[in-house]
């Protein structure tokens, strides 16, 4: 799946009527294979979140230290469920109540190199860690304090949540299919919403895309 076509991005409207584009699908692509935030914005009618996306394997101790400062602090780490069970990661519960059923699995630490697990050096070594294709079951402490998420099997096209729009993206960009993800939240505790991800992407100069052009991209690309 080639990334050159350059197809208008889509539009939507802020709270008090004007109009702005969201990025397109190739451009913020081209900021994950950079090693890059994106912001992922998903359905009005869904969480109506945004998260700060990345390669897991581009997951410095200073990017760390981004994502827990503006966003709610709970770093997730989507990826594929076959290297999950590689890993020996089960899922949290065998009955999921929670309301859009994100498959959360057990939390981990990286079992080297680590103190309390808690700091953004040791989380963002946990993150990388389960990004690495030679890690074994016996390098991560259960549970710890990051929480690994199971992908759904054909991604966007199957299930409409950060998860799989996270692993799509490293995947679109040649990067190893795990990401770490965490939703933009603002300094009055509340979460972000469109008009408030608007102005964080603006400040930050992040390109910012919705699930929903992901999928549109993927129809498109995969026809």
């Amino acid at each position: 799946m080639g990334v050159e076509e350059q197809p208008a991005s889509s539009d939507a409207r802020t709270a008090n009527g004007e109009q702005y584009e969201f990025d397109s699908i190739e451009d913020a692509v081209e900021e994950i294979r950079n090693g890059n935030f994106v912001i992922v914005v998903d359905n009005e009618d869904r969480e109506n979140e945004g998260d700060l996306i990345i390669a897991a394997e581009d997951f410095t101790t200073e990017k760390a230290a981004f994502m827990i400062r503006y966003t709610s602090g709970i770093i997730c780490v989507p990826m594929l469920g076959e290297r999950l069970n590689e890993l020996e990661l089960p899922l949290m519960v065998q009955n999921n109540t929670e309301s859009l059923r994100t498959a959360y699995t057990i939390t981990v630490d990286y079992a080297h190199g680590t103190t309390t697990g808690i700091s953004a050096h040791d989380r963002s070594l946990t993150v990388r860690q389960l990004a690495n294709s030679t890690s074994q079951p016996a390098d991560f402490n259960r549970p710890g304090h990051v929480f690994p998420l199971r992908y759904a099997r054909g991604g966007v096209l199957k299930r409409v949540g950060h998860t799989e729009a996270s692993v799509d993206m490293c995947r679109l960009a040649g990067k190893q299919p795990v990401a770490a993800i965490c939703e933009v939240a603002l300094d009055n505790g509340k979460m972000a919403r469109r008009d408030d991800l608007r102005e964080f992407a603006k400040k930050w100069g992040l390109k910012m895309i919705t699930i929903s052009d992901l999928v549109k991209f993927r129809q498109r690309e995969e026809r």
